[in-house]
C-alpha cells in the first residue's frame, strides 16, 4: 500500500513539472509573437505636399516617400523614408526638410556623408528619418528638397 502512494506522488510531481513547462513554453511563444509584431514596420499611406527647390546647382526628384511606425530608442516612433533621384547631369547632394502640422520637423542630407561620393546622375539615394516623441499619424506633411552647393 505504501508503494502505491509513493508512485502516485511521483506521477503527480512529474505531471506538475510537465504542466509548468507547457505554461512557460506558451508564455515564451506569446512573448516572441508580440515582440516580432512590435518590431515590424507598421506602414500607412501618406501623401505629402512636396516642394522641390530648383536652383542654379541642379534639380531633385522625390522618388520614394513612405511613413511607418517602428521602435526607436525603445518607443514606437513615426519614421519617414525619403528617396531622391538625381535627374541632372552632375553629381548632387540634397538637403531634405520634413515639416508636420504640429510644429515638428526633421531632415538631413542625402547622402549623409560624402566620403563615398555624391548621388550620381540618374541614380537614387534614400534615408530614414525618425520623428522623436511622435507616435501618432500626422495629418499634414510638407517635404522640401533642395540641392546643396559643393
Amino acid at each position: 500500500m505504501l508503494d502505491k502512494t509513493i508512485k502516485k506522488g511521483e506521477i503527480m510531481t512529474q505531471i506538475r513539472g510537465v504542466f509548468t513547462g507547457l505554461i512557460l513554453l506558451a508564455a515564451f511563444a506569446g512573448l516572441v509573437l508580440v515582440g516580432s509584431a512590435w518590431a515590424q514596420d507598421e506602414g500607412f499611406p501618406c501623401k505629402p505636399d512636396v516642394t522641390v527647390a530648383d536652383d542654379a546647382t541642379g534639380k531633385a526628384e522625390l522618388e520614394e516617400f513612405s511613413c511607418f511606425f517602428k521602435k526607436w530608442e525603445g518607443v514606437k516612433t513615426l519614421h519617414f523614408k525619403v528617396g531622391v533621384k538625381n535627374p541632372s547631369d552632375t553629381p548632387q547632394r540634397y538637403k531634405v526638410h520634413i515639416f508636420l502640422e504640429n510644429g515638428k520637423a526633421v531632415g538631413g542630407l542625402i547622402p549623409r556623408k560624402t566620403k563615398k561620393g555624391l548621388v550620381e546622375p540618374g541614380q537614387s539615394a534614400s534615408f530614414v528619418y525618425p520623428v522623436k516623441a511622435m507616435a501618432e499619424k500626422p495629418n499634414e506633411i510638407m517635404v522640401k528638397i533642395s540641392t546643396v552647393s559643393q
